[in-house]
């Protein structure tokens, strides 16, 4: 007896989706199951899972030779989400589930139970397969909330194999099961801290909502409890809150990292702050089967928060360099290549010396060593860096005036919005994203505007590229001020806050 079955799935390369087509054919033979079509461990091994929970139906699973096809061939295949599609495949090779016209697509890991399990990856998935024209989806239970929002797709939810056979179309009547529940989404802590509970430190909270305004990196220099980390943290709040298509972005990423889901799209600007003992693998991305985003994915549309910055692997750092001028991440692995956004806003944070204690009276370092120290960090890594201020520690009673964080980001929408119309129809939202040659081709200042950094450049205090990130940081200042061009003022502030780094 022979029998044929097809099924489609989604397979990621990065966030980007390849249309999966899953064959099956069922024929006489010696009993034995291929698995073609370059699939990984985990999808050879579904077999075991397939067959299990197909017995769990009450239905008789193929006896004989069984070839399962994985098309298009010759992309690599990996994760458990094909599990879901290959059972359905084998169910209508078999006659129990009736042949669709290929518009459904298929996502789910299958327990040997019978059960369907949340897999890492469920919005891109569906994502993609809304973007092939497929108009419905079929996922685990708990996975429902987080396929439903990518808009035009009809979600429908199983909690086993067997249910989703019978919303399928086939004729059976599965028994009532319990469906295995979803992780809880971890709470963001950065979400709720006021800028106002900074005391002190005027020039670095200034420098920090230019830094918002126009999406300009940062580096904090100070000694410890100066407060750089309590500036950092703050940096979100006062960003833009994220507009559907960004917040959907941002989503996906932390979904294909295995991240719970929120029940709805989170306007909040993600931050990601690793530990200095990062790798480069946790830090870009990569992993030897599935190709996982990195921090520096993960951050996009928000903010990646290197503390202590020096003591992170100067070859990891120095990663950092490509996707900061592109604003994207490109992995090669021998299972394919993958391709992450990576448009984020680096802040960087150190301490003036080994000792922490540079300019506080009581360092105990030598020149050398503080050289050496802030050697870990690449000339070319720090021409990237827009702004490098200094922090230092508040005295007790110098409260001063606070800026809370209704207020900044206020002024930092109003700078946007003028900057987004001066950049309209650019594909740019923000001063920071602007290349260097059309900025002088198209915004173009006057040479005595230009004299004191082009003197810092013929000092070799500037190079031309830092000259450049120097003009937008003026033009974002002007905007917060709101002034029609940069004045003498800004592009003097401009210059000022490229000094952070002690001699």
């Amino acid at each position: 007896m022979s029998g044929f079955g097809r099924a489609a799935c989604v397979a990621l390369q990065g966030l980007a989706g390849v249309g999966v087509q899953i064959e099956v054919h069922a024929s006489s033979g010696l009993p034995r199951v291929h698995v073609v079509g370059l699939p990984d461990r985990a999808v050879q091994q579904a077999q075991h899972r397939t067959w299990s929970a197909i017995a769990r139906m009450g239905v008789t699973a193929p006896s004989g030779k069984v070839v399962i096809n994985l098309t298009p061939a010759s992309l690599p295949k990996a994760g458990t989400h094909f599990d879901l599609a290959m059972a359905v495949a084998v169910l209508r090779a078999i006659g129990v589930v009736p042949a669709d016209d290929g518009s459904t697509a298929l996502v789910g890991e299958l327990g040997l139970d019978g059960r369907l399990r949340p897999v890492a990856g469920t919005l891109p998935l569906a994502r993609a397969a809304a973007g092939f024209g497929l108009t419905r989806i079929v996922v685990p239970t708990a996975s429902v909330d987080e396929a439903s929002l990518v808009e035009g797709l009809r979600v429908l939810g199983a909690p086993s194999l067997a249910h989703a056979a019978a919303l399928l179309g086939a004729d059976i009547d599965p028994e009532p099961v319990e469906p295995v529940p979803a992780a809880a989404a971890t709470p963001r802590s950065h979400t709720d801290l006021d800028l106002a509970d900074v005391v002190g430190n005027r020039e670095a909270v200034q420098a920090l909502e230019i830094a918002a305004a126009g999406a300009h990196h940062l580096m904090m220099v100070g000694p410890p409890g100066a407060g750089k980390t309590m500036l950092a943290m703050r940096l979100p709040g006062i960003l833009p809150p994220l507009d559907t298509d960004a917040a959907l972005e941002v989503a996906s990423l932390r979904s294909l990292a295995g991240e719970p889901a929120p029940p709805t799209l989170d306007a909040v600007p993600p931050f990601e702050h690793p530990h200095h003992s990062a790798t480069a693998v946790s830090l870009i991305g990569g992993g030897s089967g599935t190709i996982r985003p990195g921090a520096a994915a993960r951050a996009t549309h928000g903010v990646l928060f290197l503390d202590e910055a020096p003591e992170f692997p100067r070859a990891v750092l120095d990663m950092l360099r490509q996707p900061l001028e592109s604003g994207t991440i490109t992995i090669h692995r021998a299972a394919g290549v993958a391709t992450f956004p990576a448009r984020f806003q680096l802040l960087l944070a150190a301490n003036p010396c080994p000792c922490g204690l540079f300019g506080t009276g009581d360092c105990s370092c030598a020149p050398q060593q503080r050289r050496r120290y802030f050697g870990r960090l690449s000339g070319p890594l720090l021409d990237r860096v827009d702004l490098q201020v200094r922090v230092d520690r508040v005295a007790p009673g110098s409260e001063g005036e606070r800026r809370t964080t209704a207020a900044a980001s206020a002024s930092v929408a109003a700078a946007r919005a003028r900057a987004a119309r001066r950049l309209e129809g650019t594909g740019w939202a923000a001063m920071g994203h602007v290349p260097g040659p059309w900025l002088r081709r198209n915004l173009p200042l006057d040479r005595s505007l230009l004299e004191p950094l082009e003197r810092a450049v013929e000092r070799g205090a500037l190079t031309m590229r830092g000259m450049d990130r120097a003009i937008r940081v003026a033009w974002t200042a002007a905007d917060l001020d709101d002034a029609a061009t940069p004045t003498r003022a800004h592009i003097g502030r401009a210059l000022a806050l490229r000094k952070g780094i002690p001699a």
